[in-house]
This record gives C-alpha cells, sequence and structure tokens, in this order.
C-alpha cells in the first residue's frame, strides 16, 4: 500500500476535468463530514472545494500506486487493506461501501467516469519507468549530456546510415503492448552469435526502425520463420552476392494494420 494512506477510512481518487467528479463534489464533502474522507487530486488541488482534506495527487505517484484507472474511484481501508472499492458513480455501490444511506439523493441514479490521469498515453509508461516496474531485462547504455542520440546510434554500429528511433523504455513499453506474448520468451537464436531473440529484444529493434506496436506481430512471425534452417540465415549473411530478404505480408491481419496505418496518415 502506498505511504501516507489511511490506516483505516474512506480515500478518493478525483479530477476536476471530469463531469462526474464534479458532480459527484457535494456527495464527497458530505462523506467527509460523516465517516471522514481524504481526496488524492490528479489536476487542480483545489479541487474539490467541499472537502478540506485534499492532497496534490499531479504528480500522479498515488494514482498509479493505487492502480486508479477511472475517476472518480473510491476507496474503502481497513487494517491498512484495501477493503473495497467503486468507480465512476453509483448511488448504491456508494452506500455499500461507505455505509451511508441516502447519499446524493437530488443526483441521477448512476454515471460513468472519466479516465484517470496515470493511464493516459504515454503517462503510464513514464509512471512505470519512474517506479522501476518497466520489467525489462535489457541492458541499459547512457549518453552523455552533450550526445546527440541519433549520431551516438550511428557511431555505435547499430544503423546502416538510416535514421533510427532511440528506443527509450517508455517507447519499448508501449510497442510491447502490441503483442501479448511474455517479453522474455525467446523466439530462437539468431546468426551469427546465436544470441538469443527475445520478445524484449525484438520490441527494441522494432522501435529503433520506426514501427508501430500493432506491427509487432507481424516482425515476430518474420523472425521466426527467418532464423529457421531452411531460410539459412547464416548464408544470406556471409554470401558475396547481393542479398536483400524480403518479406511479404497478406491476409485479413495485413489489411488490418494497413487500414490502422492510412487512418493514422490521412
Amino acid at each position: 500500500m502506498p505511504e501516507n494512506l489511511p490506516h483505516d477510512g474512506l480515500v478518493a481518487v478525483v479530477k476536476r476535468d471530469c463531469p462526474t467528479c464534479v458532480m459527484a463534489a457535494p456527495v464527497l464533502g458530505d462523506l467527509a463530514r460523516q465517516r471522514g474522507l481524504t481526496v488524492y487530486t490528479q489536476d487542480d488541488p483545489s479541487f474539490p472545494e467541499t472537502v478540506a482534506a485534499r492532497i496534490d495527487d499531479t504528480s500522479l505517484d498515488f494514482s498509479h500506486r493505487l492502480k486508479i484507472e477511472v475517476v472518480p474511484t473510491l476507496i474503502r481501508f481497513e487494517g491498512g487493506r484495501e477493503a473495497g472499492r467503486t468507480y465512476g458513480w453509483d448511488r448504491g455501490e456508494w452506500e455499500r461501501l461507505t455505509g451511508v444511506s441516502d447519499l446524493g439523493h437530488d443526483l441521477p441514479e448512476s454515471r460513468p467516469g472519466c479516465g484517470a490521469k496515470n493511464i493516459g498515453p504515454g503517462v503510464r509508461e513514464r509512471l512505470k519507468v519512474r517506479f522501476n516496474e518497466t520489467g525489462l531485462k535489457s541492458r541499459r547504455i547512457e549518453l552523455g549530456a552533450d550526445e546527440d542520440e541519433a549520431e551516438a546510434m550511428f557511431a555505435r554500429g547499430w544503423s546502416d546510415g538510416l535514421p533510427l528511433v532511440p528506443p527509450t523504455e517508455e517507447r519499448v513499453l508501449r510497442m510491447l503492448d502490441g503483442t501479448s506474448r511474455d517479453p522474455q520468451e525467446v523466439i530462437g537464436l539468431v546468426p551469427p552469435a546465436l544470441a538469443a531473440a527475445t520478445v524484449e529484444k525484438i520490441a527494441i529493434n522494432a522501435v529503433m526502425a520506426g514501427c508501430k506496436p500493432e506491427y509487432l506481430p507481424v516482425v515476430l512471425g518474420g523472425v521466426e520463420q527467418i532464423i529457421r534452417d531452411e531460410f539459412n540465415m547464416g548464408g544470406v549473411q556471409c554470401t558475396m552476392h547481393g542479398v536483400a530478404p524480403l518479406m511479404i505480408v497478406n491476409g485479413s491481419y495485413a489489411q488490418k494494420i494497413g487500414q490502422k496505418f492510412s487512418q493514422k496518415s490521412a
């Protein structure tokens, strides 16, 4: 459990930029007076004005540790442990969780909440990096403050001269969202060094090549094929002839990612 949370009592996570949170602000004030309530606010430390015990969570640290996905989220703690939670506004669920009846009698019976800021695009990955929750096993290479990322990658021999996308931890995590496979699954051994190609390693290379997460299953499938004995990757790498492997992607998945690409390019 995150530090500084009540040992017992109610906790709410809200943001002003959520109509349901604004609608429920008077109810939060009633709960604060009747049962005691601590509110963590994701975007405006002065919200909600109906509750005095507000905690600034614009860093989103607490929201991340509490695994908040929707605001408002209401949580009850007992003995230092979470005893229950509900999200959005649902009068019956709020009354069940808090033990307080006739909550928000002038409000609609229910209303869906809003997406929490800590799961926003790019934010979730940054928080995972901050709290060392990436699960990534690859060695991290630190660059000097004055080094240019593109030139540094070229100097290290990672590129054949074409530009590369720096494979930051955040980008690799987003790439791995493109597959349900275990990042540490070994796809096979890649010649000539016969190094183990894990899903994570392939995702890193996919980032550098400028792939999108939805392309990753195709990339993984391609790697699985070219390391087969029948393909003879060792021969491709050492031949004196000009060889350029070509992979043709066809079928429904090719159409699926092609449509996504067209939509994003339009």
